[in-house]
């Protein structure tokens, strides 16, 4: 094991600065979470959130005074009461911390496991809010991370979440006297193992349920469709997920919907609309779903409260009658595998 302790170089003078020993650090970042559910907790993060250029790319000196004007001022109560539904009260945060600490202790067990404890430094950051990940890269880079792996846990690539959170950690870089080398994760959707993770998780829950559902909607995070239009492969990436989740599955062609929400402002974004979609079902006939959510690495509030709550109010207002969600894979032990295998990859030349 490597000792965390920093040590004096050997022929170094004796006011020179004690370095720590040299590591490797791999360094996961989801989106990011409140630190509380009242209004100004609400209002840092969305103001942070709703701020990049990369979520809303409307010139600033259109998009700032509508954002610190109007939406500001009305967002945050909204936002506060739809978090407060789904809060993680016993430890006072939001699930996506949770569950995103969860799954990181699993791969810094991994981590350990393969390359010997102490090593390889794991540790996660959020795009917004805290922990951030200026923050936990300098302490990282203290502890002696000469080369870093940042990790974006999208399973999709999206100008508005494996970039941002690049850009963040390139910003963050900029800021240090001494950079680490450092590479970033690549998307990994298309890994069987993933794929894999994705099927176990609908065979067991459609294993546990009475009666079949008569189709699986696969609901990805939206985005603008000029996004798509102007190069941005996420859309293609997600029509390929369906459809690998499919055939590992063994399902006939029609029997799942790939669609998209979220929905914000008044553009178009990519279609079919979830909440839509599953109305239209339920009035054709449909009266028994499961929804899954491919993009999402961890629960959220996209997941908890959209989806398994308005989502499925709109279904069952419809006519619906038996919605069932499958959670995202969390710190699913196959999960925890395919990520582990997308590590091991990238560590490559730097560590076998």
């Amino acid at each position: 094991m490597t000792e965390d302790r920093p040590a004096r170089l050997a022929h170094a003078p004796a006011d020179h600065p004690v370095v720590p020993p040299a590591r490797i650090g791999v360094l996961f970042a989801n989106l990011g979470t409140p630190d509380a559910t009242d209004y100004w907790s609400m209002r840092r993060y969305l103001n942070e959130f709703l701020s990049d250029a990369r979520v809303i790319d409307i010139p600033q000196w259109k998009w700032q005074p509508l954002l610190q004007l109007i939406i500001l001022s009305k967002r945050p109560f909204t936002s506060g009461e739809n978090y407060r539904t789904i809060w993680n009260e016993e430890l006072d945060e939001s699930p996506l911390m949770t569950i995103t600490r969860q799954q990181v202790t699993k791969l810094r067990a991994a981590v350990d496991q393969r390359y010997g404890a102490g090593n390889v430094i794991v540790d996660f950051c959020m795009r917004y809010g805290n922990p951030s990940t200026h923050d936990v890269l300098n302490e990282m880079v203290a502890r002696g991370c000469e080369r870093i792996l940042f990790f974006p846990l999208y399973p999709q690539y999206a100008g508005a979440t494996s970039a941002t959170a690049n850009d963040q950690f390139f910003r963050a870089l900029m800021s240090l006297k001494r950079q680490p080398a450092a590479r970033t994760a690549p998307e990994y959707f298309a890994k069987p193992s993933y794929i894999d993770a994705l099927a176990q998780s609908v065979e067991r829950a459609y294993a546990a349920l009475d009666t079949r559902p008569d189709v699986l909607v696969a609901s990805y995070h939206g985005m603008p469709s000029r996004y798509h239009r102007e190069g941005d492969p996420y859309h293609c990436q997600c029509q390929k997920t369906s459809r690998l989740l499919r055939e590992r599955l063994g399902w006939d062609k029609d029997s799942i919907d790939t669609t998209f929400q979220s929905v914000f402002g008044r553009e178009e974004w990519l279609r079919p609309y979830t909440v839509e979609h599953v109305v239209k079902l339920a009035e054709a006939g449909k009266k028994n779903i499961a929804v899954i959510s491919p993009a999402f690495s961890a629960d959220c509030i996209e997941t908890l409260e959209e989806i398994n709550g308005e989502i499925r109010e709109a279904f069952e207002h419809a006519g619906g009658e038996h919605f069932t969600y499958v959670p995202c894979l969390n710190d699913d032990d196959a999960h925890i595998a395919a990520l582990m295998e997308v590590v091991a990859e990238n560590l490559c030349g730097w560590i076998c």
